[in-house]
């Protein structure tokens, strides 16, 4: 388990929770399986996996409470699983921490594509190895908007003065758009670069990490474009 990526799965039908170990298993992950919420953050607190997949209704704690209570602990990349795409579902999972939604029934492959695309994103490999420890950091300068300040080297944002905590994701969007203050980024090109969407995807997650972000780093810091995306004002 030491060299591969491992993945929290909670998820309380029992066919699907086997048989999705077996396909994330087959595709070289090391996955700890639980059936409800309490064991899932127990198994959380006791292994601290790499990724944690969360069925939205799991008994005992919710996926959406259960997402909540490893953002408070942890910034490890969280994927909400729904059987409904009702907007309900997916903004609360997104607003509880998590960087991604896949709605069930789901294809296998896609799953993990998913899983692979998060993973990237956090600086892990693609597929189930671990990165190597000696990979090139991130190389970058000081960037500063009033009184917002990106260390892109240390990955480390202030904002007067004081730190400000971002999760990967955020700090990506963020990265994303102060690479090019002023200009606007369209909610499919953010899917694109943020998410690692290589097809079209869910704007609601951009939607709602952007708020999200917006709460950390001043509500006017970052500027909607109506009928064409967001911007950073320089």
């Amino acid at each position: 388990m030491a060299d591969q990526t491992h993945v929290l799965f909670v998820e309380d039908d029992d066919v699907i929770r086997e048989a999705t170990q077996l396909a994330l298993e087959r595709d070289g992950f090391a996955v700890t399986a639980m059936p409800d919420g309490l064991s899932g953050l127990e198994a959380f607190r006791a292994d601290r996996p790499d990724i944690a997949l969360l069925d939205v209704m799991v008994p005992g704690l919710d996926g959406v409470s259960l997402c909540r209570r490893i953002r408070d602990e942890s910034t490890v990349p969280v994927i909400m699983l729904s059987a409904r795409a009702d907007s309900i579902d997916v903004v609360l999972g997104l607003e509880a921490g998590a960087d991604d939604y896949v709605t069930k029934p789901f294809d296998g492959a896609v799953l993990v594509a998913r899983i692979r695309a998060v993973l990237r994103r956090f600086g892990h490999a693609s597929g189930g190895e671990k990165p190597h420890e000696d990979a090139p950091p991130v190389t970058g300068g000081l960037l500063s908007f009033g009184d917002l300040e990106i260390d892109t080297e240390g990955m480390e944002v202030r904002r007067a003065g004081q730190p400000v905590a971002l999760t990967p994701t955020e700090m990506r969007l963020l990265l994303e758009f102060s690479s090019a203050p002023g200009t606007v980024l369209s909610r499919d090109k953010l899917l694109e670069r943020v998410w690692d969407y290589g097809w079209g995807g869910d704007t609601r997650v951009v939607d709602v990490h952007v708020q999200r972000l917006r709460t950390k780093i001043g509500q006017d810091r970052i500027e909607t474009v109506r009928g064409f995306g967001y911007k950073l004002k320089a």
